[in-house]
């Protein structure tokens, strides 16, 4: 895989990969459209094509959108059928979560090789603090390298890596080296970094407060550093006045923190056309609690609380959540629950959306875990887990929902009882 030239975007040679990162120990590593890369790299026969990976349906919203695509306007967050009227003869592909799971699995391990403070933000994209790796692997930017020369050889992937004194300043970094790049930013030029980018460049500043801003004068981080912070207070608030008046002086003391954990994990769907049949809302959240269920055991976790949200064909949305016994991640247990509550629900509307979400969240390891009175010792987690098994190395797709069910629960689906 070819590497590009990893200089920043723009050409500043003070930002450049040998710009001085004596002080600089934190780098943000972050992915290039990842879902959509994972796609391509399974997929060669995609390479060089517009790929969109999300939600196909007339409801779906772009997850990813490859460099191809983004040439036509596509972007992440965007209606998938903008991004069609936008780029018609790209290729759109649902998610598949199970692949990105297993390449992010690899790429955080790379981090953890180089060093132990690596904090994740999501799938794609880590804070790591390389303080301690300096004798073993030399300086931030080359730390940085060999990071990127690592997941381009052996995942067949790319990343962008922003080097600087504080996670904020490098996090922008990133995002200004991308696709495929690498910028340092000294920590004695991070004002000349920072001042001269827009103000949305600024992490809490969205369309609205950036249009605020604008109306103000203040179109650069620049401008909003030397504001008066009354002026600030009055156009955003006192906290986030105070927030982005210290990011816009590169002000930012928080750490890499490794032990940071998910509060929560969910999944939801939209139907295509509102839905009142309820096989089809069993079958919807049955899909749903595999999904969920999956990503707690890939994560090691457990959790106690089980919610569902239904949204319904006005929008209004309604949650209900029910707290266990004992903490699970067997989608067979979130499944009852869930259906159970919205048995108990009786919206009596077409629905939109329905989701999924477990709470409480524990480590399994460290969680004891206790028989029902008369249950086998052996159930439906150690199913699960074998499914597990069986998914990794045949495909997700050979393990559907159904599995879940035993015989007689799989003929009483067929004719469900009417929530």
């Amino acid at each position: 895989m070819g590497r590009s030239q990893s200089l920043p975007r723009g050409g500043d040679p003070r930002f450049g990969p040998d710009a001085d990162d004596s002080a600089s120990p934190i780098l943000h590593v972050d992915m290039d459209a990842f879902y959509a890369a994972v796609e391509v790299r399974d997929r060669p026969e995609l390479r060089g094509r517009p790929v969109v990976v999300g939600g196909v349906g007339p409801r779906g919203v772009v997850s990813s959108a490859s460099y191809e695509a983004r040439r036509y306007g596509v972007r992440s967050a965007m209606p998938t059928s903008q991004a069609r009227a936008r780029c018609p003869q790209a290729v759109y592909l649902p998610p598949n979560f199970a692949a990105y799971t297993a390449a992010s699995r690899a790429v955080m391990q790379i981090f953890r090789d180089v060093t132990p403070l690596v904090e994740p933000l999501s799938l794609d994209e880590a804070f790591l603090d390389v303080t301690g790796a300096r004798r073993l692997f030399g300086a931030p930017a080359a730390i940085a390298r060999l990071i990127r020369e690592r997941v381009a050889d052996e995942l067949r992937l790319t990343c962008s890596v922003g080097v600087g004194p504080s996670k904020f300043v490098a996090k922008l970094g990133s995002t200004r080296a991308k696709p495929d790049g690498l910028l340092v930013v000294p920590a004695g030029q991070v004002l000349d970094f920072l001042h001269p980018l827009p103000v949305d460049a600024l992490w809490g500043v969205g369309e609205r407060a950036a249009e605020a801003l604008r109306r103000l004068g203040l179109a650069t981080v620049g401008d909003l550093a030397e504001a008066p912070l009354g002026l600030l207070r009055r156009a955003l608030g006192a906290a986030s006045a105070t927030h982005l008046h210290e990011l816009a002086w590169g002000r930012d003391s928080r750490q890499v923190s490794p032990e940071h954990v998910d509060k929560s994990i969910g999944a939801e769907v939209t139907f295509d056309v509102d839905v009142a049949d309820p096989l089809e809302i069993r079958r919807a959240l049955l899909a749903l609690s595999t999904k969920v269920g999956v990503r707690l055991r890939d994560s090691g976790q457990v959790g106690r609380t089980v919610s569902l949200k239904v949204r319904l064909a006005d929008f209004r949305t309604v949650n209900r959540s029910r707290t266990l016994g004992v903490p699970t991640d067997t989608a067979r247990e979130m499944f009852d629950t869930v259906w159970a509550l919205y048995t108990a629900l009786d919206p009596g509307e077409r629905i939109r959306l329905v989701g999924v979400r477990v709470e409480g969240l524990a480590s399994a390891r460290e969680t004891p875990r206790q028989l029902t009175l008369g249950a086998p010792e052996r159930g439906w987690r150690e199913a699960e887990a074998a499914a597990d098994a069986a998914a990794a190395r045949f495909g997700r797709s050979v393990i559907g929902p159904a599995s879940l069910l035993g015989n007689r629960d799989a003929r009483r689906n067929e004719n469900p009882p009417h929530p």
